[in-house]
């Protein structure tokens, strides 16, 4: 009987463990490490830039961006859209001439042969049997080289780019105006952005940077320190960055702002999405993955 070990080498079956810890020690398989906190972006900075922000604004759906980042995003787009809607005019212009061109190209076509004929022309033409045996001796007579049938003059450099069989000019296609929001992919417009106010953790410790500092902002209303770990929302009419904690048992109870006594909606609320890299999103997979070769039996 084969024995029953992880360290088996005489089994007549290849087991799993054999099988993974070979694959470890040959560089196959899967490689699975848990992301650390420097690969998850703070709260309280930018989704483009991923540092924090110096004049920070929110979406209605709750990502943060820098200013200028997400402004700069803003006109890059609106550039890019101008830029495709003229490219669009033209092609859309070449379009029309070459559909007119067409249609005057047919038109002569018909008047050649009415000349030609000496009547009405209705749909087709009916030839001379004189013709149709002239025209049924060139056909049978044509010749296969590319140099014939008026290609003498055309280079037969079939691979130039412009005389390749898929060659051909650019369909005019209308590029769409709508600029949409680089994190959620919903549509973004500068005026929808809510400035955002963070308040400052008041520690007493001047001789570090706010940047140095690992705890820079608190919550206005109960002072709790605000980190990743913290669900936090941001008030609307004020731009406040308040924890979820504070939302849920103050704020909803009544609906009033605690430092402004206003009115508040329930879309005056916004969750403040936290964390969100391109390795790890909103903090829900914190998990990367390196596919390598498989270990083949």
């Amino acid at each position: 009987m084969t024995r029953h070990a992880r360290n088996c080498t005489a089994g007549a079956v290849y087991t799993y463990n054999e099988k993974k810890k070979d694959a470890a020690e040959s560089g196959y398989g899967t490689n699975a490490q848990r992301l650390g906190k420097d690969s998850v972006k703070s709260f309280d900075c930018c989704s483009l830039s991923l540092q924090p922000c110096r004049n920070p604004v929110i979406t209605k759906d709750g990502y943060l961006f820098d200013k200028e980042a997400i402004l700069q995003y803003i006109i890059t787009k609106k550039n890019e859209y101008s830029r495709k809607l003229k490219e669009y005019e033209r092609l859309r212009k070449l379009e029309e001439d070459e559909q007119s061109q067409e249609a005057n190209r047919q038109q002569e076509s018909k008047v050649e042969q009415f000349v030609k004929s000496g009547k009405p022309v209705n749909g087709t033409v009916e030839l001379p049997s004189s013709s149709k045996s002239s025209t049924s001796n060139k056909v049978d007579k044509s010749s296969i080289s590319n140099m014939a049938n008026g290609h003498e003059k055309k280079l037969p450099s079939f691979w130039l780019p412009e005389n390749c069989p898929n060659a051909g000019r650019a369909k005019a296609i209308k590029p769409e105006s709508t600029i949409y929001c680089p994190v959620s992919e919903k549509p973004l417009k500068a005026k929808d952005l809510i400035d955002v106010k963070f308040t400052l953790l008041k520690d007493g410790d001047s001789s570090k940077s706010l940047i140095a500092k690992e705890a820079r902002y608190m919550c206005p209303v109960t002072h709790d320190v605000l980190s990743n770990a913290v669900p936090c929302a941001v008030l609307r009419p004020t731009g406040d960055v308040v924890t979820m904690e504070c939302v849920e048992k103050l704020i909803r109870k009544d609906m009033i702002h605690p430092l402004t006594n206003q009115k508040l909606k329930e879309k005056d609320i916004i969750p403040l999405q936290r964390g969100g890299t391109g390795y790890a999103f909103t903090n829900e997979n914190l998990e990367g993955k390196e596919k390598r070769p498989m270990l083949q039996v």
